[in-house]
């Protein structure tokens, strides 16, 4: 940083990013357990909130959670659209972000390929 203008684009955007872990609406939570870090869920978290921004989706909320319990599976991604089943994803790798989020996030259609597990809302 070595201007006034890039320390206001810093705060911008880390205002953007705070807004997304805040909003209402549908929620997006990344399973961020030892075994889910160890399979990449790191990169997942990033490639979502940087999916997120690029849509500019004001309706969706970022979150982390522990372990899942489904070690094998990680790295996990759950996708909760209100008023619907609760979806949760396995095995997702960075690639396979822009297609949960165009599918399912944006149109709300579930990519069942990556499906392992439904709650009911």
């Amino acid at each position: 940083m070595k201007t006034l203008e890039d320390l206001k684009k810093l705060r911008e955007k880390l205002q953007a990013d705070a807004q997304i872990r805040h909003a209402d609406g549908i929620r997006i939570i990344v399973g961020m357990g030892t075994c889910g870090i160890a399979a990449g869920a790191r990169e997942v978290m990033t490639a979502v909130l940087d999916e997120v921004a690029k849509r500019e989706l004001k309706n969706v909320t970022v979150h982390q959670t522990g372990c899942i319990g489904m070690c094998e599976k990680e790295v996990l991604v759950d996708i909760a659209r209100p008023g619907e089943p609760r979806v949760t994803y396995g095995k997702v790798k960075p690639a396979d972000v822009p297609k949960l989020v165009s599918e399912h996030v944006v149109n709300g259609r579930v990519v069942e390929e990556l499906v392992v597990g439904k709650i009911e809302a």
